[in-house]
């Protein structure tokens, strides 16, 4: 019953703003929401569709925006129950959610913070916090939309705002914002370049700051910027990444973290890619050494921690974009087009492997956008590979997922769900 009032005082709260924005009475607001006057408010407090759509309109905001205040979404009832408890106690808590991989009651507790926050430097901890929730969960526009609310705030201190920075990078490149990513990280780049990094958290962010910008130039080496143009692009992304290896082999070594080796490892990976668009590296003797060394990740198990684990993935990512380049360039050498296609399917294959086994949906959104391009030629989608791609029940939820997540894929996700078969249940 309390979430039902709670739902009704939501909608007429929001009817209440329209009607002040317009300057309108009870009966005209009424008639633009197509309700009658005595019943605009839905007697479960559920509203439907249209009443939203035309609220949106009546504010002239967003529908997805309405939506989301009107939303009653569990972690806002959770929330309530850590209200009220020391703020320094729940970031401690939301840190060991965020260590447990309990991404879920890590939004909960920085719902709490936010609401219990008193200064601006709680109120950007508090958002960074529910942005570290949201990128466990794949939800990377909320990530975005978290960072910029911390980083809006005065006066939060050096430290919290290089992080909060470099996680807006880090956002936008996930997001392929890339003229974006590379923007911010060359700022932080340049920062520590003048300044160079105090402290293990400046020198962590030094290296993700390195690697941001290195893996940003890296992805718009597929762009046309001529031979010109992507050639600075390349040598930029290769100098970056390995720079970037270096100081978290560094940071690795003296703290003993696994989660630098990984981050290291997949840098490493990234500047193989863009050694072969500077043509220092064959594509053959790359996707070579990259097959190769798969082979480590047979057993999904066997990597000493997650982040190695997520570091073959992406090597996976980096031999199909090499292989699939290589073989547009050289589609009329059959025998050679043919090499390039297996080495492109094999890495696939063990980029989506790896992606589910992790839960990792950027690697998820790769993994089906590498696939998609597999299986067409240059210009035509070959209709007889892409309907050989069964998709069955779990494919389907896990593309809707990636779908939802990332706003540039969906005109991919449609093409897939347009021309693969889907199971017989779910046509």
């Amino acid at each position: 019953m309390l979430k039902e009032q709670a739902r009704k005082e939501r909608i007429t709260r929001m009817m209440a703003l329209a009607r002040v924005y317009r300057g309108w009475n009870s009966t005209q607001l009424a008639n633009a929401l197509g309700r009658e006057p005595s019943r605009a408010v839905p007697v479960t407090g559920n509203p439907k569709l249209d009443l939203i759509g035309r609220l949106a309109d009546a504010l002239e905001w967003e529908v997805g925006e309405v939506a989301e205040s009107l939303a009653d979404r569990p972690a806002a009832w959770e929330a309530a129950a850590f209200e009220g408890r020391a703020f320094d106690d729940l970031d401690g808590d939301a840190q060991l959610a965020h260590r447990a991989c309990d991404f879920p009651r890590m939004e909960a507790i920085a719902l709490a913070m936010r609401t219990g926050a008193t200064t601006a430097r709680e109120r950007a901890m508090a958002a960074n916090r529910l942005a570290g929730a949201y990128d466990g969960m794949g939800r990377y526009p909320r990530v975005l939309q978290c960072v910029r609310e911390g980083l809006a705030e005065e006066r939060i201190g050096t430290d919290l705002r290089i992080m909060l920075t470099v996680n807006l990078a880090n956002a936008c490149y996930t997001l392929w914002n890339l003229e974006e990513s590379r923007a911010i990280s060359s700022s932080l780049v340049g920062r520590f370049d003048e300044t160079p990094p105090k402290g293990r958290l400046e020198r962590v962010a030094q290296a993700f700051s390195l690697s941001i910008r290195g893996h940003s130039a890296r992805r718009l080496l597929g762009h046309d910027e001529g031979d010109g143009g992507r050639a600075r692009l390349a040598q930029s992304a290769e100098r970056d990444l390995t720079r970037a290896a270096d100081i978290y082999e560094m940071l690795a070594d003296e703290f003993g973290d696994d989660q630098y080796e990984g981050l290291a490892h997949t840098a490493r990976g990234g500047a193989i890619e863009a050694s072969v668009a500077t043509g220092v590296l064959s594509a053959e003797d790359a996707i070579h050494e990259i097959v190769e060394r798969l082979d480590a990740a047979v057993d999904l198990a066997m990597p000493r921690s997650a982040a190695m684990l997520e570091g073959w993935g992406w090597w996976s990512v980096f031999g199909a974009n090499i292989a699939l380049r290589s073989g547009d360039a050289r589609a009329h050498e059959l025998a050679e087009s043919s090499e390039f296609e297996r080495a492109v399917a094999i890495c696939t294959n063990k980029a989506a492997e790896i992606a589910d086994h992790l839960g990792h949906w950027a690697m998820r959104e790769r993994a089906f956008t590498l696939e998609w391009c597999r299986r067409q030629t240059p210009g035509a989608v070959r209709k007889e590979d892409a309907r050989q791609w069964m998709l069955d029940a779990e494919d389907v939820r896990v593309l809707v997922g990636t779908m939802g997540r990332f706003p540039l894929f969906r005109p991919t996700g449609w093409a897939i769900l347009e021309h693969a078969s889907i199971e017989e249940a779910l046509a």
